[in-house]
C-alpha cells in the first residue's frame, strides 16, 4: 500500500462523515435556497480541509464555490457539482445509509462523494501544487449560470479532472456525447373539427410529419441520436389544432455530427400549405472527444499501475457533464474519476465504500504527476 493510499484509508471514516453531511443536505438544482444551503455545507467541509474559505460566486441566485490554491505553470482544475436531480423530501424514501460496504442516499453517487473526494485530494497533494477546485450548483440543469465561471477557471489550466461518478465497473469516462436541445413549434389555423375541418390548418398533423423527419436525422451507424421527447398541441376535442410543438434531445460523438444535426433541424420546412415552423435551441454541450482525454488517461493508468491501484478501464458514455465544456475549450479533460457504484438518478443509486480511498489516492497522485514543476515525458499537450 502506498503512503497516499494509506493516508486515505486512515481518513475513510471521516470522509464518510463528510459525505453524509452533504447527502443529508438536499440540493435539487431548481431550489436555489436548497442549493445555497448545500453550498454552505460544502464550504464548511472544504474550509476545514484546505484552511481557507472558498470564493462564492452567485449568478442568478445559484451558488458556486471555487478554491484557487498554490502557484505554478501547470495548474490542474478539479471539477464537480453539488446540485442533484432529487427533489426535497427524497431522504424520507431514500435515506442516507452505509450498510455492508454500500452507501445509499439521494445524490451520493452523482456526485456528492466526488465533491468530498476532490476536497480531500486537494488537501493532500504535494505542498504548493497549483490547483483549482470548482464546485458548481447547476450542472444537472445544463450549467447555464456556471458556464462562464467554468470557462474563466480554465484560462490557465493544463488539465481538468472531473470527479463525476465512474462508468460501470469503475471505468473512467474518456468520451461523452455532445448534447443539443431543440423546440420545434408549429403554427396552423383553428377551425371546427366537425363543421369545417377543411377551413383549418392542422398543426398537430403538420407536427406528425415533422416528428418523422426529425427522428430520421439520427444515424445508427455513427451513434447519433435525435429523439422527439415532449409533444403537445391543440385545445379542445372538437377544434382543429392551431398550434403544436415538440422538444428534441440530440446527442453525437463528434462536433461534426452535432453541427450536421443542427443544420438539418434548422432546414425543416412545412408540409401542409399555410403551416409555419419555428425552431429554437441548439447545441448545449460540445462532445468530449476521446482525443481530449487520451493522454491524460494514459498517465492515470500508469499512475494507478505504479501505485498498485489496479488496472483502469475506460468507457464512452452518452450522458454529458461539465467536462464536455472544458474539452470543448481545448483543455485536456479526464472524466469519471469519482465514486464507483451505479444507479445515478435512480432508486438504486449507490456507491462502494472500499473504492473511495482508492479513487481519492488516484486523483491525488495524478494531480502530483501533472503539476510537477520540471517537465517530464508525460507532459499534457498544450492547448
Amino acid at each position: 500500500m502506498t503512503p497516499v493510499l494509506a493516508t486515505f484509508e486512515q481518513l475513510s471514516k471521516q470522509m464518510l462523515i463528510d459525505i453524509g453531511t452533504l447527502v443529508r443536505c438536499e440540493s435539487p438544482s431548481s431550489d436555489l435556497e436548497a442549493v445555497a444551503a448545500s453550498a454552505d455545507a460544502v464550504a464548511l467541509v472544504g474550509t476545514a480541509l484546505l484552511g481557507v474559505e472558498p470564493e462564492r460566486v452567485i449568478v442568478d441566485g445559484c451558488t458556486h464555490l471555487r478554491w484557487r490554491l498554490g502557484e505554478g505553470p501547470r495548474r490542474v482544475l478539479l471539477l464537480g457539482h453539488h446540485d442533484t436531480v432529487w427533489p426535497l423530501g427524497s431522504l424520507e424514501t431514500h435515506p442516507w445509509s452505509v450498510e455492508d460496504g454500500v452507501i445509499r442516499g439521494p445524490g451520493s453517487f452523482d456526485m456528492k462523494i466526488g465533491v468530498v473526494m476532490a476536497l480531500y485530494a486537494a488537501a493532500h497533494v504535494d505542498r504548493g501544487a497549483p490547483i483549482t477546485v470548482l464546485v458548481t450548483g447547476d450542472e444537472e440543469t445544463g450549467s447555464d449560470t456556471s458556464r462562464a465561471l467554468i470557462e474563466q477557471s480554465c484560462r490557465d489550466v493544463a488539465a481538468v479532472l472531473v470527479l463525476e461518478a465512474s462508468a460501470d465497473g469503475g471505468a473512467l469516462k474518456t468520451a461523452r456525447k455532445g448534447i443539443s436541445d431543440y423546440r420545434v413549434v408549429v403554427s396552423g389555423r383553428a377551425s371546427h373539427a366537425g363543421l369545417e375541418p377543411e377551413a383549418g390548418i392542422n398543426a398537430a398533423l403538420e407536427l406528425a410529419h415533422q416528428i418523422i423527419r426529425i427522428a430520421a436525422i439520427g444515424s445508427t451507424e455513427l451513434g447519433t441520436t435525435v429523439v422527439p421527447t415532449v409533444v403537445s398541441g391543440g385545445t379542445t376535442t372538437n377544434t382543429v389544432p392551431a398550434s403544436a410543438e415538440v422538444t428534441v434531445d440530440s446527442r453525437a460523438w463528434s462536433r461534426e455530427e452535432q453541427q450536421r444535426v443542427d443544420r438539418e433541424i434548422r432546414a425543416l420546412r412545412p408540409v401542409l400549405p399555410g403551416a409555419r415552423l419555428v425552431v429554437t435551441g441548439g447545441p448545449n454541450r460540445p462532445p468530449l472527444e476521446r482525443e481530449m482525454s487520451a493522454e491524460l488517461f494514459a498517465i492515470a493508468a500508469r499512475v494507478a499501475d505504479e501505485a498498485g491501484l489496479g488496472r483502469l478501464g475506460e468507457s464512452h458514455v452518452g450522458g454529458g457533464s461539465d467536462g464536455n465544456l472544458t474539452a470543448g475549450l481545448g483543455v485536456p479533460t479526464l472524466d469519471g474519476l469519482g465514486a464507483v457504484g451505479g444507479g445515478a438518478h435512480a432508486d438504486h443509486e449507490h456507491a462502494l465504500v472500499e473504492e473511495i480511498p482508492v479513487r481519492t489516492a488516484l486523483v491525488t497522485m495524478l494531480v502530483n504527476r501533472l503539476t510537477e514543476p520540471v517537465p517530464s515525458d508525460e507532459r499534457v499537450p498544450k492547448k
